[in-house]
């Protein structure tokens, strides 16, 4: 949940490294010269330079598996605040494939009718990719966003716990827990997955004020119990 319906295309994840300056950092002949494979964009993963450790997160944005966004998962906390945005931002990217054409057309499809806010619409064809690829765990975790905009906090809930069942480090369901129990005022459990949502990605703004403005609600609840 969260900003997890936006898509992050290759071309804005390099577009991204343009932007926090690495244009200005200088590139290997070799890298330059052509596209790294699967195994050397894992290994760049490790490498001591940042500018290395980028190439590796956004050739993987391009061509990488769930496995890869599990690799990709420990960058989210690197010391260089560049490689843990493109880290996150080809996490999204590889969970938008599902690894079949037709299917993921069809995600594209109910994209477009999300960002249109036709929502039942783009509930309906979510629906229908989960019949066909129930393994795909994107289309659960943008119909639980649906049901959360539509305020059917319960059926979003079911949705997250299917997402987590295939994506463990899926920090977007995590936070959408998060919210969801915002609105339903158990507070304890909301701060219990947005910390959750933190430990895989310190990244997210405002998550951590969010849990302190949550732990001085949950007092005042007890407060008024006593």
């Amino acid at each position: 949940m969260m900003r997890q319906w936006i898509r992050w295309p290759v071309v804005v994840v390099l577009l991204a490294l343009v932007a926090l300056g690495l244009a200005s950092m200088p590139i290997t002949a070799s890298s330059a010269d052509r596209a790294l494979s699967r195994a050397e964009a894992v290994k760049s993963l490790a490498q001591p330079a940042a500018l290395a450790r980028l190439q590796g997160a956004v050739r993987l944005a391009e061509i990488g598996s769930m496995r890869d966004a599990d690799l990709l998962a420990a960058r989210l906390h690197d010391d260089d605040d560049r490689v843990r945005e493109v880290a996150a931002a080809a996490m999204w990217q590889i969970w938008s494939r599902s690894g079949d054409k037709a299917i993921d057309a069809q995600y594209q499809r109910a994209i477009k009718l999300m960002e249109s806010r036709k929502l039942d619409d783009a509930v309906a064809v979510f629906s229908d990719i989960i019949k066909k690829q129930p393994a795909f765990a994107e289309a659960w975790n943008k119909r639980a966003t649906l049901y959360y905009m539509q305020g059917q906090f319960d059926l979003s809930l079911k949705d997250c716990d299917e997402v987590l069942k295939r994506n463990q480090n899926h920090f977007g369901a995590l936070s959408g827990y998060g919210q969801i129990y915002i609105h339903k005022r158990d507070y304890r459990r909301a701060i219990q997955y947005l910390q959750r949502a933190l430990k895989v990605n310190p990244n997210q703004p405002g998550t951590a004020d969010t849990i302190e403005l949550l732990e001085e609600k949950l007092q005042e609840q007890q407060r008024k119990t006593i």
